[in-house]
């Protein structure tokens, strides 16, 4: 007995409807997983003039409040203009971003800068506005690698060479209104050094898990291949770590 025709175009119809639903879905998962991505919010502070695309980058350095004004602002341009993009951002105070904001963190040579108080409570504002689950990842100098360097130098100045590398030494002392005004600006001289061990433990007291020894280029996003720079990974720590879900 033929089937009615009527029954077959109904059919048809199902079955071309079951293939677009399957389209529509497949697309509207893509288009979701593509703006998860694309909503991922990166956080580099202590940027320097080191701006990528990409990220949202940072930088207290009293230089981006006043390099408009006039004739000061002149010579703190002078010495270090930052791109307009970089934002005005102290993670010591803490960053204007909300708590469990973040994905990722990132700082290159930034935490040596800080006391041991300022550093504590860096540690924290970076914890506050990564998400749960968050990566952090730095660099720093480590610290071993310049006592193990001292200890090897047998020259008569190796003590000299320990300071200057150290990065805590003063040669001279600037006096002066600009003597003032490069060291503020500056604040290039380090204030406390760091082994792996030691940061280790102060993570893990924020709160940070999965703590481990990074390497230049060893991370599984890629996003971290345009903000760092190989050169200061040389004998340098680098440590990744992760706010726990």
């Amino acid at each position: 007995m033929c089937s009615d025709p009527d029954s077959r175009w109904y059919d048809i119809g199902k079955i071309s409807n079951s293939v677009l639903c399957l389209i529509e879905f497949t697309i509207r998962r893509k288009l979701k997983t593509i703006g998860f991505f694309i909503m991922k919010k990166y956080i580099q502070y202590g940027c320097g003039l080191d701006n990528p695309d990409g990220w949202g980058n940072y930088d207290a350095s009293p230089t981006l409040r006043i390099q408009k004004l006039p004739v000061v602002g002149a010579f703190a341009k002078k010495r270090a203009g930052f791109p307009g993009d970089v934002k005005y951002g102290d993670i010591v105070k803490g960053l204007p971003l909300g708590n469990d904001s973040v994905d990722v963190v990132y700082c290159s040579h930034v935490l040596e800068h800080l006391s041991l108080s300022a550093f504590e409570d860096a540690l924290k504002n970076t914890y506050k506005i990564l998400k749960p689950g968050g990566v952090f990842r730095l660099v720093l100098p480590d610290f071993r690698v310049l006592v193990d360097e001292y200890i090897n130098n047998e020259s008569e100045l190796a003590a000299v060479s320990f300071m200057c590398n150290t990065g805590m030494a003063s040669e001279t002392r600037n006096r002066g209104f600009k003597g003032f005004l490069v060291e503020w600006l500056g604040n290039s001289r380090h204030l406390w050094l760091w082994d792996y061990p030691s940061l280790r433990k102060y993570l893990k007291d924020t709160g940070f898990t999965e703590i481990r020894r990074a390497y230049f280029g060893d991370s599984s996003d890629s996003i971290f291949n345009s903000v760092e720079n190989h050169e200061r990974w040389t004998n340098a720590l680098g440590i990744e770590c992760v706010k726990p879900q």
